[in-house]
C-alpha cells in the first residue's frame, strides 16, 4: 500500500514549482489509476489544510479554492486516521532514527496501517523505516 506525504499534494497545485508541480500531478495520477491501493494519512489531511488555508490568508489562493483543493484530495485517496498507540510508536521512531515530531508521526501511522511506500520529499529517498520505504519522486 502507497501513502503521499503533504510535500507531494501541496506542489501538486504550486504554479511557483513547475517541474515539481508536474512530476507531483503526474505521480498522483499514476497512482490514483494504479492496481496497488494509496492512502491519504489523517495527518497529511490536516497539513494540507493548514497550508491551504495559509495560502488563503496570503491571498495566493480563494477559499473556495482551498475547500476544492482539499476535497479533491479526499476523493482521490481514502483517508486512514491513526489508532492511539500510533504515538507511542512515534516517539521510539523520534528516538531511534532521530526524525522530527512530524515525520516520526508519520511513519508510526504508516507503519500501522500496513503502508509499505511513501511518497515524500523528505527522510531520503531509499531510506526505509519501520518497514515504510520513503520514496522521493524528485529524485532523477
Amino acid at each position: 500500500m502507497n501513502a503521499v506525504d503533504t510535500n507531494i499534494l501541496l506542489y501538486s497545485l504550486d504554479a511557483s514549482e513547475s517541474m515539481k508541480r508536474s512530476i507531483a500531478q503526474d505521480l498522483l495520477r499514476e497512482l490514483r489509476s494504479s492496481a496497488q491501493r494509496t492512502i491519504l494519512p489523517w495527518q497529511v489531511l490536516c497539513e494540507v489544510t493548514s497550508q491551504l488555508r495559509y495560502w488563503t490568508t496570503k491571498r495566493k489562493i480563494s477559499n473556495e479554492s482551498a475547500t476544492n483543493y482539499i476535497q479533491t484530495f479526499r476523493s482521490i485517496f481514502p483517508i486512514r486516521t491513526p489508532r492511539a498507540v500510533v504515538f507511542d510508536y512515534a516517539l521510539e521512531l523520534f528516538d531511534q532514527f532521530s526524525l522530527s515530531h512530524w515525520d516520526s508521526l508519520l511513519i508510526a501511522a504508516c507503519s500501522d496501517i500496513g503502508v509499505n511506500q511513501l511518497y515524500s520529499e523528505d527522510m531520503g529517498h531509499g531510506t526505509e523505516i519501520g518497514g515504510v520505504r520513503i520514496i522521493n519522486p524528485f529524485v532523477r
